[in-house]
């Protein structure tokens, strides 16, 4: 895993956790015409505001990263270079309307930036358990999604 070039911190307000769900928006995965970089990024194209975690697989155990602040309509990389899983999870909440991007996959979120090794018992380590959504990258050197508005999944390699 290479080094990320930021990993900022997002405060959530205090209501998203315990909020019903808002809003879906669909995740779409992009390809790119120039492939020049590897990495995997997450683009916003929404009018808000999104914070961002990840998650993956790596020598440790699994491991769940953010939160990444996603301004509107701009990209930003999770993770600098090759990438070394085929499978990445994505968890994304909208800071202003609430709304939340979400999976089948439970893994560990904290309040502030985090990084935590593992995925069981989020409760009882002092941590929130969101649902993921898992990308299958087909084992490819980058990979993009685009955080929207719009409902429905559409994915494909870089």
């Amino acid at each position: 895993m290479r080094a990320k070039s930021h990993r900022p911190f997002f405060p959530k307000a205090r209501g998203l956790v315990q909020a019903g769900l808002f809003a879906f928006a669909g995740f779409a995965a992009l390809s790119v015409p120039d492939t020049a970089r590897a990495d995997f990024r997450v683009c916003n194209g929404t009018q808000n505001l999104v914070g961002v975690a990840i998650g993956y697989r790596a020598k440790e155990g699994w491991i769940t990263e953010g939160w990444w602040q996603v301004p509107a309509t701009t990209c930003a990389t999770l993770i600098e270079g090759e990438l070394q899983s085929r499978y990445y999870y994505l968890y994304a909440e909208d800071a202003a309307r609430g709304g939340r991007w979400t999976g089948d996959v439970n893994m560990c979120v904290a309040e502030n930036e985090f990084k935590i090794t593992g995925v069981q018992d989020c409760f009882a380590r002092g941590f929130q358990r969101m649902g993921f959504k898992e990308y299958d990258t087909g084992r490819q050197g980058s990979w993009m999604v685009q955080l929207s508005d719009t409902p429905g999944t559409q994915e494909s390699q870089n």
